[in-house]
């Protein structure tokens, strides 16, 4: 496996992000989405989660497909930008048609960040219009770290971010991670500043210190004891035709990069998800070799991504918590 020419999720061909934060507030939400519906599932493994819509990804489920996808800070308020999104959508005349109308599918789940040092006393929810916002700018390029979802993130040890990755199968199949890293838990080891995801890294796109030499693995990991002020969430795409219930199995599959890159994950006080949005742009037929492989690159994205979004967080006024590259 190779990164994509981007290194970036939308090397999944046809997908965009769009990024909107408000660094007054100390938080943001970024959006996923395309020129046409995509197939998508997702898999919580995190204690304390908070989504809209998760419950129609199911295989069974009458929808499909979705129009976008969102990652949001403000924990339950973030919900509502999921709201902006749609509202953005149904005025271009996007979404699932019933009676003549169009109802934009919009999944979205959030990060708690509202204890992060920035001005919470707003007098309306601001998420809405963020939501909005980061839509009509999604494009193929973006930026990391404090930005989009990833505005508001912190982990135990450094302030974490929007991160993402990508990897092209030897069979052409393109694979690339989203994440939003506000983990109880570290993505560095000890007090050091080497990544549990060293041993995924390639080339030097999280500073290329190599894994730590050692750490104390009878210790308990560092975790910022602050329950519910937590939660990293995920989205990995691929352009390979996949069902719903094969999303479904990737995203369970890229759980085991959240695993590698924090430490501990999935604790109770984290609501960790990822979604998988496949856009079946690779006609190719898939076997369940090629959902194994997808898999294994979904985990190994998400781990990098997991790293490059800590790594790329740069420092605001009034952070709790030290950057990465400043530290």
């Amino acid at each position: 496996m190779q990164p994509g020419p981007l290194n970036l999720i939308t090397d999944v061909a046809g997908l965009r992000i769009g990024n909107a934060q408000d660094h007054n507030i100390k938080t943001g939400c970024t959006v996923l989405t395309a020129n046409q519906p995509f197939v998508a599932g997702v898999h919580v493994m995190g204690g304390a989660p908070g989504t809209r819509e998760t419950e129609l990804l199911a295989p069974d489920r009458l929808v499909q497909q979705v129009d976008a996808l969102v990652l949001s800070g403000g924990s339950a308020f973030g919900l509502d930008a999921s709201s902006g999104v749609a509202d953005a959508m149904r005025f271009a005349g996007r979404g699932f048609q019933v009676a003549g109308k169009y109802v934009p599918i919009v999944p979205a789940a959030i990060l708690f960040d509202l204890a992060n040092g920035g001005d919470k006393g707003w007098a309306e929810n601001p998420y809405k219009s963020l939501g909005k916002t980061a839509f009509e700018h999604a494009d193929e390029y973006f930026e990391l770290g404090t930005i989009g979802a990833g505005a508001g993130a912190t982990t135990a040890t450094f302030k974490g971010g929007l991160g993402s990755a990508s990897a092209v199968l030897e069979n052409g199949i393109t694979v690339g991670a989203l994440v939003a890293v506000n983990a109880l838990g570290s993505a560095t080891v000890g007090d050091s500043r080497h990544f549990w995801a060293a041993p995924f890294e390639i080339g030097d796109e999280f500073g290329g210190l190599g894994p730590a030499r050692q750490f104390a693995p009878t210790k308990m990991p560092k975790t910022k004891l602050t329950a519910g002020a937590n939660t990293t969430i995920a989205i990995i795409a691929t352009d390979a035709n996949l069902t719903q219930a094969q999303a479904t199995r990737v995203a369970t599959a890229a759980h085991d990069g959240m695993a590698r890159a924090l430490m501990p994950a999935h604790t109770p006080f984290d609501g960790d998800l990822v979604f998988a949005a496949a856009t079946g742009q690779n006609a190719a037929p898939i076997t369940d070799i090629d959902i194994m492989h997808i898999g294994h690159a979904a985990a190994t994205c998400l781990a990098r991504a997991i790293a490059r979004g800590v790594y790329h967080a740069t420092p605001s006024d009034a952070d709790f918590f030290p950057c990465w590259a400043t530290s």
